[in-house]
């Protein structure tokens, strides 16, 4: 039976979610060991986004054919009990014949989650990147303006090797100042390697006056990786949700 799965997990000790053959420590590589268990089989788990070391995920979504017959809330627990204290399954039930998580994704929500001046938060720490210095929030916001929309992002992807289209598009780039506090909140149908850490980075720089707002189209236009701002620390980035049809 073809199973849909939501799962929440602190990225912080992980090498990502891929499975490596250098590394048993993914969260791929944990979710399969675990359900192989309780199948009595391997399986293969896929996942609707290939989240980095130190990336978390409050909603990843993921499916997989297991050879069980079992109501989802047992089995749903008893993959919980099997399963580090770091990564767990809030959501699991059946999912039609055809339903892959990566190919029938339509769009995605990052969160990333910046703490500003002299006092960090201790109990958060492993969730937000802390910067002890302000930011002009408001030119933040005109550059997150201007790359939203349909674009192309080769400037904001790492992976020099992409011969697939970088066409996306972005429909939400939203900031959103609580007290020390700043949420970047990123809608769009697809991200492509590094592509949210590489725009909080560039936006980072334009808060710093290090680059001016107005310079985002050219900044795009480059399709260039050279031309857009640093890739930001995982450990600020967490995928919130994965929608579908």
């Amino acid at each position: 039976m073809n199973y849909k799965l939501i799962l929440q997990y602190d990225g912080t000790r992980y090498d990502g979610w891929q499975k490596q053959g250098n590394t048993g420590n993914t969260i791929q590589g944990k979710l399969e060991s675990a359900l192989s268990a309780l199948a009595g089989a391997a399986v293969e788990v896929h996942g609707a986004g290939r989240t980095d070391a130190g990336v978390h995920a409050l909603g990843q979504a993921a499916s997989v054919r297991l050879p069980l017959d079992r109501p989802p809330e047992e089995l749903r627990r008893a993959l919980n009990a099997l399963l580090p204290e770091d990564i767990a399954v809030v959501d699991l039930r059946p999912a039609g014949e055809r339903f892959h998580a990566r190919l029938n994704a339509v769009g995605k929500t990052y969160r990333y989650v910046i703490r500003l001046g002299d006092v960090p938060d201790v109990f958060r720490r492993r969730f937000q990147l802390h910067l002890d210095e302000e930011l002009d929030v408001s030119a933040m916001e005109r550059a997150a303006a201007l790359l939203s929309g349909q674009h192309d992002y080769r400037s904001f992807c790492s992976n020099k090797k992409m011969k697939k289209s970088t066409v996306r598009t972005v429909d939400q780039i939203a900031l959103d100042r609580q007290g020390a506090e700043l949420t970047l909140t990123f809608h769009g149908d697809g991200f492509l390697y590094h592509m949210v850490r590489i725009l909080v980075g560039t936006l980072l720089e334009v808060g710093r006056g290090e680059r001016t707002a107005e310079d985002m189209p050219a900044v795009l236009a480059a399709r260039d990786r050279s031309a857009a701002g640093f890739t930001a620390p995982a450990q600020g980035l967490t995928l919130i949700s994965v929608d579908y049809h």
